[in-house]
């Protein structure tokens, strides 16, 4: 087995000393200290045989891609860890009305729905999939594909398929190695993510846009007879919400599905979300702020605390 000479170690590396330089090396060894026993060549363990990651391999294409940048060396490991940093951004986001989940079989796709609080799309309930380039996060920005085509300018009628692209035209990814040297805010700023592609997917039900549309007779409707594009709205959100309770079109046991309301089950549930875990003292205070205030209670005024509180 071959080792990086960075990690291996041989304690008979060195120059090679002559007979006295020995000798005299040899007796104040012995006066100094006891002679510590050889153990050989440091290496690491070897890699198990069993160690595979648990995304798919990359394409051809993508190798020879990879061959050229900065993480060729890491290939699938790198991009596993670049789609496990890019979760964890999805949750410190905390999206609303959005919930997402990768795969079970590859954490190239990710099952999502959307809830539409207010506006044109109100109630609807959106299931989804992002599917993600093998060679992230190099290639184009990830794909958006609804379970059931929405009525939406931005949507194809067919594949229902959301046209990301228009929002990312140029999808630039984060540098390697940019989540160990600099905080998740820094890393962020001037680089695309998939929670602002999520957001956006959320956002395109509140703000309509018509300009160069996947579906033409939606940006019609809403550009000429709004009302009519109103009506085919609702109806479109209620063929979406109609199929909510329909097994997942593939068979992933991460996929989302929709169950039934239950009352032994989902009871329990709702009343644990809707408790407030605060102290008792809180209800009325609000949250407590640790640290001292120099601030006088019932003022804005800054250092207008008493010197002398007193005493309770």
């Amino acid at each position: 087995m071959n080792l990086n000479p960075f990690w291996s170690m041989s304690t008979n590396t060195g120059r090679k000393r002559s007979d006295s330089e020995e000798q005299s090396g040899e007796q104040q060894q012995q006066r100094a200290s006891p002679a510590r026993p050889s153990f050989g060549k440091k290496q690491l363990p070897s890699i198990p045989k069993n160690a595979v990651p648990i995304t798919k391999p990359a394409s051809p294409a993508a190798t020879a891609q990879l061959a050229n940048g900065t993480h060729a060396s890491y290939g699938p490991f790198y991009l596993e860890y670049s789609l496990l940093a890019e979760f964890t951004l999805v949750i410190k986001q905390k999206l609303p009305g959005i919930y997402v989940q990768p795969s079970y079989k590859s954490a190239l796709m990710w099952f999502g729905v959307i809830f539409i609080r207010h506006g044109l799309y109100q109630d609807g309930v959106f299931k989804f999939t992002v599917y993600i380039p093998d060679n992230y996060p190099d290639g184009e920005c990830p794909r958006v594909v609804f379970d059931i085509p929405v009525f939406h300018p931005l949507v194809d009628p067919v594949s229902g398929e959301l046209d990301v692209r228009r929002a990312f035209t140029k999808w630039s990814s984060v540098p390697h190695g940019l989540f160990l040297q600099l905080d998740s805010d820094t890393a962020m700023r001037n680089h695309n993510h998939i929670w602002q592609v999520l957001m956006y997917a959320r956002t395109v039900f509140y703000k309509i846009n018509t300009m160069e549309p996947l579906n033409p007779e939606a940006a019609v409707l809403y550009d000429k007879d709004v009302q009519l594009f109103k009506s085919k709205v609702i109806d479109s959100v209620k063929l979406c919400n109609s199929h909510l309770f329909d097994q997942p079109k593939m068979d992933d046991p991460y996929a989302i599905s929709f169950s039934s309301w239950n009352p032994a089950i989902h009871d329990e549930a709702k009343e644990r979300m809707f408790t407030h875990k605060r102290r008792p003292e809180d209800h009325h205070k609000g949250l407590q702020v640790s640290g001292l205030s120099w601030v006088k209670p019932g003022s804005t005024q800054p250092f207008s605390k008493d010197d002398n509180p007193p005493l309770s």
